[in-house]
């Protein structure tokens, strides 16, 4: 298969939509929708549809400021210094993970504050709302024909005009699987049941850290800046060994509260 897809999806009154746009759409209504279940569950109590339509918005909008700063600041520097307005330029892809997740952590400090509400408590009830919004990210990043992967001769290996002609793994692919569908499939089925405060927060650390540096292995790092060590080293691992590390440090804090000791969270 040869991964060459229009970008625009339609036009609207003259105006270019373009599928990576439609897919972050569809990642706000994907959380949209899994933050309502949320409300049906125990980590629901509490909680209003108001306030999870707040968080919604203060989410979403440091998903936006921060994946875009953090690109630009992780992966992209030398081109915004000779191109300012290449920031403002979403559009053609180019969106960090982690700088998005920090933006998210910012937006919803903000939440914890303005509800009342303990900050991990709020982050634990969002987590489950993150994994979906990541997969229609990636599926972006395919229909853009990017991000691609080494050269393999499996059988589901793919073509990237812009790699050349061999056939390569379809990273995007890979990632939308893995820190879209069995992340969430994960933290929903985790978080069905009361756990204690951070674990919620733990479990989604650790499962994304884990399966974005595996795939860092079978995915080129972007040619500018390269592998950063020993052949192998790319910069999602060095962003992602932090997040798992932090995981760990969660889980094992949230399952040391008195109250987990006593057997009563």
């Amino acid at each position: 298969m040869v991964v060459d897809f229009d970008p625009v999806a339609f036009h609207l009154f003259g105006w270019p939509v373009h599928w990576y746009g439609l897919m972050y759409l569809c990642g706000f209504l994907a959380a949209w929708w899994i933050g309502r279940l949320q409300l049906k569950r125990p980590a629901g109590r509490g909680w209003t549809a108001q306030m999870v339509d707040d968080m919604l918005f203060y989410g979403g909008l440091g998903v936006i400021l921060g994946g875009r700063i953090g690109y630009v600041l992780f992966y992209n520097f030398g081109a915004f210094l000779d191109d300012p307005l290449m920031i403002f330029r979403i559009w053609q892809g180019g969106m960090s993970f982690h700088g998005g997740l920090l933006g998210v952590l910012a937006g919803l400090w903000y939440c914890h504050r303005k509800f009342g509400k303990g900050y991990f408590e709020i982050v634990d009830f969002a987590i489950p709302m993150i994994p979906l919004g990541l997969g229609f990210g990636r599926i972006g990043n395919f229909i853009n024909g990017e991000l691609w992967g080494k050269p393999t001769d499996l059988p589901w290996g793919m073509i990237f005009p812009a790699a050349g002609p061999e056939p390569r793994h379809p990273t995007p692919l890979y990632e939308a699987l893995l820190e879209g569908l069995v992340l969430f499939v994960i933290v929903w089925i985790y978080s069905a049941r009361p756990r204690p405060t951070m674990a919620t927060s733990g479990v989604f650390a650790i499962g994304y850290g884990t399966f974005r540096i595996l795939v860092e292995f079978v995915r080129l790092p972007d040619t500018h800046i390269g592998y950063l060590a020993f052949g192998w080293v790319t910069m999602g691992m060095v962003l992602s060994l932090p997040l798992v590390l932090a995981g760990i440090v969660l889980v094992w804090l949230a399952y040391r509260q008195p109250a987990m000791k006593e057997g009563k969270a």
